[in-house]
């Protein structure tokens, strides 16, 4: 049962920006269409979220199953409590919030109360990595490196808005606790683009090859590597890029069949710091089986306190940006 909305910790509407270029191809509120769908199939599904329905997509499930979406107010640790309460009694609660409330106001909820307990919590949190402006207080640049220190919680970063529309389905069936990033409002569409793609949990797929760098990428930073792919291929560089939309558990054996004996440039790019995300995690994974690319670099955020600002120049800043992000793999390669 919903309860009366309380006033917005921020004003929002300046905190929400759009990732998608101007002429891009978007589908409008992905995870919540998604989530309405499913839940004719899934009686047992329940939303929840702390004061942010409308910014996390979940407006529409309420206003489409009203008696089973609940609004918990800015309560972040009440929000996954009541979850977890909710998944013990059989429920398979969708939790939404922003990502830097989820999992710094309420990571020991998180901890002891869903993930110690293997419980049937889904944890959808927007506003990922570097996809506001509002500065370090909203830009969730450390969240990955938090979650995957949590024991058996699983961690998605869909690309677009097809990632996210496939994996809803996909989380609700995994049997135990799942973090993932949203993307929300008008989210691009890049992956219908690729033939037979399909979001897999578990698994990275190839989307395209190329003999000169092998970028592993997760999130936006797909979209971003699909873009400098092109970018590249017109100075003869060829860039294959390999999409890791879940990042725990790892699909260590493609990445590892992808960099074994292939003598190219390996960049992790992810929108997220240097410090615990996708790259250390391939790194990792790369040591462990004694799998020496012919180079190895990070382009993700740095680890610092990030400037407030509009996205395009913060991505062009920090490095993430389209043509930021070519320009450092051309470096590289010098």
């Amino acid at each position: 049962m919903s309860t009366t909305a309380s006033t917005p910790r921020l004003k929002t509407s300046a905190m929400i920006a759009s990732i998608a270029a101007e002429g891009q191809r978007v589908r409008a509120a992905p995870f919540g269409k998604a989530l309405v769908a499913l839940a004719q199939q899934r009686p047992e599904i329940v939303g929840l979220t702390a004061d942010l329905a409308k910014y996390t997509d979940l407006h529409l499930f309420a206003q489409a199953y009203p008696e089973r979406y609940f609004q918990m107010g800015m309560a972040e640790q009440l929000l996954l409590a009541a979850a977890g309460g909710m998944a013990k009694e059989g429920l398979l609660p969708f939790a939404t919030t922003y990502a830097v409330f989820a999992t710094r106001r309420a990571y020991d909820f998180i901890h002891q109360v869903i993930a110690e307990e293997n419980l049937n919590v889904k944890i959808c949190c927007a506003l990922p990595g570097l996809t506001t402006g509002y500065g370090p207080s909203h830009q969730a640049t450390e969240d990955l490196a938090m979650m995957r220190a949590v024991p058996g919680l699983t961690l998605v970063d869909p690309c677009d808005a097809l990632d996210i529309e496939q994996a809803v389905p996909q989380i609700a069936a995994h049997p135990g606790p799942v973090y993932m990033r949203l993307l929300r409002g008008n989210v691009p569409m890049v992956l219908d683009e690729i033939e037979g793609y399909r979001f897999e949990l578990g698994r990275a797929k190839l989307l395209r090859d190329g003999d000169d760098v092998l970028i592993i990428s997760s999130g936006l930073l797909t979209m971003r590597a699909l873009e400098v792919a092109d970018d590249l291929a017109r100075d003869r560089i060829g860039v294959a890029v390999l999409h890791s939309p879940t990042i725990k558990p790892l699909d260590e054996a493609t990445i590892l069949a992808q960099v074994r004996y292939k003598h190219r440039l390996v960049v992790v790019a992810e929108n997220h710091s240097v410090v615990g995300g996708l790259g250390e995690a391939v790194a990792s994974a790369l040591l462990r089986h004694r799998v020496q690319p012919a180079r190895f670099e990070l382009a993700g955020l740095p680890d610092a306190f990030l400037d407030a600002g509009a996205l395009p120049t913060l991505h062009e800043r920090y490095g993430i940006s389209r043509q930021a992000l070519a320009a450092r793999i051309k470096r590289w390669l010098a």
